[in-house]
């Protein structure tokens, strides 16, 4: 019979399975194997899969227990960790569930083990940017900063070695945020919410619900800050006003009697503090932020409202947010040949972020689009494509479903990074943009969103060579 976990905080009462051998779960490996009274790790992917997962256990002395040999063990567990990209209600965790052992997100233990306070940063689109920029603004100010989640490195491996004087700044995904219990951040910043992840998520009211568990334990004494200009982010309140227990601060790019920031005339960023003195404050020139398009103005109001909240000094503020760089594969410059400005934007994995980035420019754009879709709609996608892009080079398995709703603009399709920015470059003239923002999931045709970045990069260096040859 499983014996419930006594207190919470993952000592060595602790009988641990980790399920899945993902970055967060090795993370949790590493952090856990210290802390509890026994460990072991299981993932159902094949074994070939796993080879350094596999060495990195081993070294460490924690078994891997093959799904298939797991009853053997249940009985001994008192918790397991779930790494957030398997789902819920894959049947390796209902085993686990239906052992009566419960089961937690690799965020949830990361704040049980966690002594300072942390800052929870959740949306559809700019999250990363908007994580790390908000870790900027902290260090700027003086704070000792730990950022981590779905920004990159776990989570567990960032709180474990936090202070209580610390701050850390955390990425949390819906996947994340799906099995959390306790989590409660001391700020929670809810960017946007578009359609994404479709293929896990039954509806769009599913896939919101799961973003607002952000909130979900926060109270008085906590804070939570909302885009108000996001139809959905702004009903998150509920009919009755009531949902979010914690204080409610709101920026928009108007004013409005709920935003406490805010754009004046659209170039001004305005802050309205919500007690004490009422009279607004100029922050700053959205000419100011060092980062491309209108989404990013957005990503940097969230950032700068959760930092006035932590009671940061508004100068610090400021020049966090003028020396922030962006981060790779958002949006990024890689070069110019001949006249054609190349831009990576690699980490843009959904119709939103797409739509998005060919608003940040007012030059013609040859769009490097495709993937795999995550079962998201690409209409109002093609709509902006159609009318912002003079040409489209399609790869991947949702190249077909895209180009049909692809109605006013020239369609080319390429088998390979290299090949399509190649035809991307021969339908670009002198004053274009070429523009990698794919729309979709990068595992058709590459390890990940930075490897397909990375090969982008690598095309456009190539191609820059051969033109300099030719001169």
């Amino acid at each position: 019979m499983n014996v419930p976990s006594p207190s919470g905080r993952f000592d060595r009462s602790e009988h641990v399975l980790v399920i899945g051998l993902g970055r967060s779960g090795r993370a949790g490996v590493a952090v856990l194997r210290e802390r509890v009274g026994s460990i072991a790790a299981t993932d159902e992917a094949p074994r070939d899969a796993l080879g350094d997962a596999l060495a990195e256990l081993a070294a460490s002395g924690v078994p891997f227990v093959d799904p298939g040999a797991l009853d053997a063990l249940l009985p001994s567990l008192t918790v397991a960790v779930l790494s957030p990209g398997i789902p819920l209600n894959a049947p390796i965790v209902r085993r686990v569930q239906a052992a009566g052992v419960p089961v937690f997100s690799e965020v949830e233990v990361a704040y049980r083990i966690c002594k300072a306070p942390i800052v929870a940063v959740t949306g559809t689109k700019g999250k990363s940017t908007t994580t790390a920029l908000v870790g900027a603004l902290f260090a700027a100010a003086g704070k000792t900063v730990h950022v981590g989640g779905n920004i990159g490195n776990a989570l567990i491996g960032e709180t474990a070695g936090a202070a209580p004087d610390d701050w850390v700044i955390a990425e949390v995904s819906s996947f994340q945020l799906e099995s959390i219990r306790s989590f409660k951040p001391r700020i929670s910043l809810i960017t946007n919410i578009t359609p994404d992840h479709l293929d896990r998520y039954f509806s769009m009211e599913e896939y919101a619900e799961a973003k607002f568990r952000i909130f979900a334990n926060q109270g008085p004494g906590d804070t939570f800050v909302g885009n108000y200009d996001d139809e959905i982010v702004r009903a998150a309140p509920g009919e009755d006003g009531n949902r979010i227990k914690s204080r409610q601060l709101w920026f928009a790019s108007e004013p409005h009697r709920s935003t406490s920031l805010y754009l004046r005339g659209g170039e001004l960023i305005v802050y309205a503090p919500p007690t004490g003195d009422p009279r607004p404050i100029d922050v700053m020139r959205v000419d100011e932020i060092p980062l491309l398009g209108r989404h990013n103005v957005e990503n940097a109001m969230g950032a700068i409202l959760v930092a006035l909240a932590a009671g940061l000094p508004l100068e610090a503020v400021r020049e966090g947010v003028r020396g922030f760089r962006p981060l790779g594969h958002r949006l990024a410059p890689v070069a110019d040949v001949d006249g054609v400005q190349y831009v990576d934007d690699s980490k843009a994995t959904n119709p939103g972020a797409v739509i998005a980035a060919m608003r940040s420019f007012d030059r013609p754009i040859v769009l490097i689009a495709g993937g795999k879709a995550k079962g998201t709609e690409f209409a109002e996608m093609g709509k902006v494509v159609s009318s912002r892009a003079k040409a489209v080079v399609l790869i991947g398995e949702a190249a077909d479903e895209i180009a049909a709703v692809v109605k006013r603009a020239t369609v080319e399709r390429a088998a390979s990074m290299e090949e399509a920015v190649r035809r991307a470059h021969a339908l670009a003239a002198p004053g274009d943009i070429v523009l990698l923002s794919p729309g979709c999931a990068s595992f058709d045709m590459f390890r990940s969103a930075e490897h397909r970045g990375e090969l982008f990069v690598e095309a456009v260096q190539a191609l820059d060579h051969r033109v300099a040859g030719a001169r």
